[in-house]
């Protein structure tokens, strides 16, 4: 999918309403991930929160371009071109795809605690920027308050 990749083609005070659901299904994400006891969904919806908020800026920043042929494209591809200042935290939730589905087909062995308690911090920090970018005030974070960091 080509993009034209304007940083607000609707300026800030008019984002969609897409954005600010995706931004609200982060924040619930990162909220369920925060309270679950269970490691591999706390994991899998830490990882879903970033992908939300993701999704949040390219519905706010994308437009398609018309007249190519799209190419399937992940979101951190996506995001990656639409936010080239946002490559770095793309390419770290894509690598920890593969773990999520790992987690949420029920492997007990896909992450360890430290893993989840860290990515839902990381998260967290990702939504901060993401609604940073977008002209917004960042949400109050929890997660660092309510997630113990592991030991060692």
């Amino acid at each position: 999918m080509a993009l034209d990749a304007s940083p607000f083609p609707l300026g800030p005070h008019t984002l969609p309403a897409t954005t600010h659901s995706y931004l609200l299904r982060s924040a619930e994400s990162l909220s369920e991930a925060v309270a679950t006891p269970d490691v591999a969904t706390r994991y899998a919806c830490a990882h879903v929160a970033a992908l939300r908020a993701a999704a949040a800026l390219l519905s706010a920043r994308a437009r398609p371009v018309s007249g190519r042929r799209r190419q399937q494209k992940n979101a951190w591809v996506l995001l990656a071109e639409v936010a080239p200042e946002l490559g770095e935290w793309a390419t770290f939730f894509a690598a920890g795809a593969s773990k999520r589905a790992a987690a949420e087909a029920g492997s007990s062995r896909a992450v360890t605690e430290r893993e989840a308690n860290d990515l839902v911090r990381d998260a967290d920090r990702f939504l901060a920027v993401i609604e940073q970018s977008l002209g917004l005030t960042p949400h109050a974070t929890v997660a660092t308050m309510v997630v113990p960091r592991a030991a060692g």
